[in-house]
């Protein structure tokens, strides 16, 4: 899982450095893919059954969105999901080998479902410049997702924005959408400017699961140790429980001083 000797593509890896995303195709066989969506739906009504709310309209007007924090709490499906052997060498080759598993949420949009806010995740566990890519997205497609259904907005070449000054006023103008088949995986980097988009057919959802990962020494967006039951964090696997900061604690950037040093 450490994704160490794995293979990756490496024209994938120049296409992810020049455009701030990629996708990579067929992760999921069909099965695995409705394996995934029955367990969101079961996640989505047991986080509604603990009191935790799944529309939220501050973030999504008009109610039409779904969203399902904690994913790894519910089920075990989503643990193998933030490690999955194809998508994590990515992960590590793109984060410089420091990984943490910062947050693993998602976002159903129902047909009707209209644009958050436009923004980038770097910019919401570190303050500017975002010089360097310390945190990228690793976006779950668990239907066809297109520009009408409510795929994913991004703005071309903003993973270059170093500070909300180089932000345009309407960074939503020129936004393209991820278009991305069932069972693939758009990787994205955390300083690309993106927004929702919206759903604007009438009998199609569009569910994405979103697993941040950041390096080690950021502080997580989830608090692992507060939203995971001990059930769950004692089936986890050691370097998932590492990734979630359930394990040493912060190790990474002190490593990695140390192997630059030597």
């Amino acid at each position: 899982m450490s994704g160490d000797t794995a293979t990756v593509d490496e024209q994938l890896l120049a296409a992810f450095e020049a455009d701030g995303w990629v996708v990579l195709r067929d992760v999921l066989e069909p099965q695995e893919v409705e394996r995934a969506r029955d367990a969101l739906a079961e996640a989505a009504a047991a986080s509604e059954a603990r009191g935790i709310p799944t529309r939220m309209d501050y973030l999504d007007p008009g109610g039409r969105n779904i969203r399902v924090y904690d994913l790894i709490e519910y089920s075990p499906v989503f643990a193998e999901l933030v490690t999955h052997a194809i998508v994590v060498p990515y992960v590590v080759r793109l984060l410089d080998g420091d990984v943490s598993v910062s947050n693993f949420s998602a976002n159903v949009a129902l047909p009707g479902s209209r644009s958050m806010n436009a923004h980038n995740d770097q910019s919401t566990v570190m303050p500017e410049p975002w010089s360097v890519r310390y945190t990228m997205n690793a976006i779950w497609c668990l239907h066809d997702t297109d520009d009408a259904n409510g795929a994913t907005r991004y703005l071309p070449g903003s993973h270059r924005f170093e500070c909300f000054a180089d932000v345009p006023d309407d960074p939503t103008v020129g936004m393209r959408s991820f278009e991305a088949p069932a069972g693939s995986v758009i990787l994205m980097d955390g300083r690309l400017w993106h927004t929702s988009g919206e759903n604007t057919t009438t009998d199609r959802d569009r569910s994405l699961l979103f697993a941040f990962y950041a390096r080690s020494f950021l502080r997580h967006q989830n608090n692992w140790n507060r939203t995971l039951s001990r059930d769950t964090r004692r089936r986890l696997d050691p370097q998932l429980k590492e990734w979630l900061g359930l394990g040493t604690g912060n190790m990474g950037y002190g490593a990695y001083l140390a192997a630059r040093s030597s």
